[in-house]
């Protein structure tokens, strides 16, 4: 048994769950939340603020600041605290109140901005508050996760090693797309291995991530409002769109078989499921990351009311949810963006 001090200490990043009872396809699924944060962000939350230690950008009076749709904020709330460091995170309507309040409850500040950008998303809006409160007093330290590159070094360093070391004989990866940390960091050490493996980023539709019509984005986590300043499509295979009542179903139908994970991790397995279901997948190797678990979503997507107010009174039909094995589903897809292995 692990003895830590520190919170970021622990992290279990070997834990993998074959979903092929689930789906009725060969699938394993990278669980990502056992840690005290609860979710991937902490990988890059330490990574950034170490490397801001090692390079002098923080010093014991500074106050750190990010923009986060949640989980980000609740990684980085978690290591100020255990470092002293005085945390702000500037997030949206859209941020789940269960993780609004865990940030409080670790010490942090959390300002909700209420106004959309041009692209009909928060992120334009978070990002100006931040940087309007960085010109307003130096103390104040922005580690931006949107280009800062020990967002990817983070995976690069962590979590495809891990991945790669349980599966040496990987074909597929899906990846979500946010701000494109974990995306690129796997991506770029595959890319590099032993053997071809195609890289397949999930999004949300809606997301602009990829290019494509900005549109209504209620489940925080994957998605962008914005092209990600550290995303290099050069290193992505394909990109599969998933409509956000698929990602719902997808997190119900794991949860009516025990496993309770969250709206990101809802939306890769509704875009693997699916790319897997119209492949010849026999002898595949598959492996999808999930990026959290499911607690800070029992008031959005496990909550009867809030889906029905946005989704409508069949978003949990009992045979799409409960079906075995998955039937195919229509989704938007872009055509692949270059040759597979």
């Amino acid at each position: 048994m692990p003895v830590v001090s520190a919170p970021h200490d622990f992290n279990e990043g070997c834990l993998f769950v074959d979903l092929e009872s689930i789906f009725g396809c060969s699938l394993y699924l990278k669980c990502e939340g056992f840690n005290f944060a609860g979710s991937i962000k902490l990988k890059a939350a330490n990574e950034m603020v170490e490397s801001a230690e090692r390079d002098g950008i923080l010093t014991p009076d500074s106050i750190l600041v990010e923009s986060s749709s949640g989980n980000l904020g609740v990684a980085l709330s978690m290591i100020a605290a255990s470092k002293g460091y005085r945390f702000l995170c500037v997030t949206d309507s859209r941020c789940n109140l269960s993780t609004r309040l865990l940030m409080e409850a670790l010490g942090s500040q959390v300002h909700v901005v209420a106004d959309l950008d041009a692209n009909g998303g928060f992120l334009g809006t978070r990002i100006e508050y931040v940087r309007a409160l960085c010109a307003s007093d130096n103390r104040y330290v922005w580690l931006s996760q949107y280009t800062n590159a020990g967002n990817w070094r983070a995976h690069y360093r962590t979590t495809a090693p891990e991945i790669a070391t349980h599966f040496p004989r990987l074909d597929v990866l899906f990846v979500g797309a946010g701000t494109a940390g974990t995306l690129m960091g796997c991506a770029r050490y595959f890319r590099q291995w032993h053997r071809p493996v195609r890289i397949v980023a999930v999004d949300s539709v809606g997301s602009v991530a990829f290019g494509g019509k900005p549109g209504r984005r209620m489940i925080p986590g994957l998605g962008m409002s914005m092209v990600p300043p550290l995303l290099d499509e050069s290193f992505v295979d394909e990109v599969i769109r998933v409509e956000e009542a698929d990602t719902i179903r997808t997190c119900h139908r794991m949860a009516r078989r025990g496993f309770l994970f969250g709206g990101s991790t809802g939306t890769v397995v509704s875009g693997a499921t699916d790319w897997l279901s119209r492949q010849d997948a026999r002898g595949l190797t598959a492996v999808a990351i999930a990026p959290d678990l499911g607690e800070r979503y029992l008031d959005t997507i496990y909550q009867t009311n809030w889906l029905q107010d946005l989704y409508g009174d069949h978003i949990l039909d009992d045979q799409e949810v409960s079906a075995l094995p998955r039937e195919n589903k229509p989704t938007s897809e872009t055509p692949d963006r270059r040759s597979g292995p």
